[in-house]
């Protein structure tokens, strides 16, 4: 896939800038577009992402007192990560003075000062809403006392998993799940310090900082090296996807002053990756920075549907195939026998039951040859920022999403697929190329 997406780049640039009707013909030339979903769903989860600007100092003060963190000497990468930088998954150890590995400091620890006195402190901020605003994020603007725009960005983690504070909000009945925002959190977190400082505790995750520059107006840049596009570029799972795929996504999504959602049919790049974007279809769309960016992506939180663009040198059936199953089902009898502590009669019923399903669902070939799973439901996600990560075991392996197991589902053909996802690309001229498309298809 790396080295597809680089041929058509090349392409590209030997192209130079194009109009937009030929700008939409480049790609239905040189890209295939394949529907992609998790195993048992139809749609994907879209939410957004931004950096925060907040008012910093270089110095501690009465006002500035929650310290910003490099990363410390003694964090060691989980074990087995490979690749450049410092992974955004796994568990992060301690390196001792008698050399020995053990879990870092965790939220808790670090808060009651397991990091003071080694001189890590790269600023200093108001609060710890902003702090933790920040961490969720993974980059930040610090407006300094000078004017100065210090740019920080994620340099590490201590290997705990993110937990959401909204949900937690939400189990304990304080704010309702309709009202949930990050400026409904913001609120109630400055009106109680002492339960805010409680709820921090809960999040075990703390992430580490480092300075990508001073007074740079430029973009965040993303995992993939490069300045993140407004709009335009997503965070994607690292483990799934190549960086600079493109893709088409579609949804409704909040993006006036008002709750009414506007169809968002967008083509978008994979520029960027995130502990809590898990998936095929899971995606964080990069808003910019500041106060409008921070609005709209506390309000993206929807399903939406994913169409990757694959370069038509790659084969997807001969890729397909080297693409790992789920372990067998077990069978119908296994399972019943297991349910021994229910009466015999509920059993008998059971498996009446589950054998009327399997006859209606019957196919000609197996089920994991379909690509079917009984695994359905959305994620559950955070609305704090970057979500959590999916809790659920839900395979993530990426599928064409059109390909149903439920009785008398017929998957849309691939020409209609293209047709979806191409005509987003232009208004005047998507009948007559997305027609071309399919003649010479």
């Amino acid at each position: 896939m790396y080295f597809a997406l680089k041929h058509v780049c090349r392409l590209a640039l030997d192209a130079g800038r194009l109009a937009k009707d030929q700008a939409q013909l480049f790609f239905e030339r040189n890209f295939r577009p394949m529907r992609i979903a998790k195993l048992g769903d139809s749609a994907g989860l879209l939410t957004g992402y931004y950096e925060p600007i907040v008012d910093g100092s270089r110095f501690p003060t009465p006002m500035f007192k929650v310290p910003i963190y490099r990363r410390p000497p003694d964090l060691v990468p989980p074990l087995n990560s490979a690749g450049v930088g410092f992974p955004n998954k796994g568990t992060s150890l301690r390196r001792t003075s008698n050399g020995e590995l053990v879990p870092y400091y965790d939220r808790g620890e670090i808060l009651d000062g397991a990091l003071d006195g080694q001189h890590l402190e790269i600023c200093w901020i108001k609060d710890q809403a902003d702090a933790l605003m920040i961490q969720i994020e993974g980059a930040a603007r610090v407006r300094l006392e000078d004017g100065t725009m210090l740019r920080i960005n994620y340099d590490a983690h201590n290997g705990y998993p993110f937990v959401p504070v909204s949900r937690i909000l939400i189990e304990r009945n304080i704010i309702p799940r309709q009202e949930m925002s990050l400026e409904r959190i913001r609120e109630w977190m400055r009106a109680n310090p002492e339960n805010a400082e409680e709820l921090r505790r809960q999040n075990r995750s703390f992430v580490f900082f480092r300075i990508v520059g001073l007074s740079d107006e430029r973009e965040a840049v993303g995992a993939q090296g490069i300045p993140l596009t407004p709009g335009r570029s997503i965070a994607v799972d690292g483990l799934l996807h190549v960086y600079g795929t493109p893709f088409f996504l579609q949804a409704g999504l909040p993006l006036t002053a008002g709750s009414k959602s506007i169809r968002f049919d967008r083509l978008m790049i994979a520029q960027d990756t995130g502990s809590a974007i898990v998936g095929p279809a899971r995606a964080d769309v990069f808003w910019g920075a500041g106060e409008e960016a921070g609005r709209v992506a506390g309000g993206v939180h929807h399903r939406a549907t994913f169409a990757m663009l694959v370069p038509r040198e790659v084969d997807p059936v001969a890729a397909g195939t080297r693409m790992p199953l789920p372990p067998e089902k077990p069978s119908l009898t296994v399972e019943a026998n297991a349910t021994t502590s229910l009466p015999a009669s509920l059993v008998q019923a059971r498996r009446l039951s589950q054998a009327d399903e399997f006859g209606r669902n019957l196919r000609p070939q197996s089920r994991q040859q379909s690509g079917c799973s009984e695994t359905s439901g959305p994620d559950r996600n955070s609305m704090f920022g970057r979500p959590e990560a999916n809790r659920h075991g839900q395979s993530t392996i990426p599928i064409i999403a059109d390909v149903d197991c439920r009785p008398r589902a017929k998957p849309p053909q691939t020409n209609e697929v293209a047709n979806r996802v191409f005509s987003g690309f232009a208004s005047t001229a998507e009948r007559k190329a997305s027609a071309t498309w399919r003649r010479e298809n």
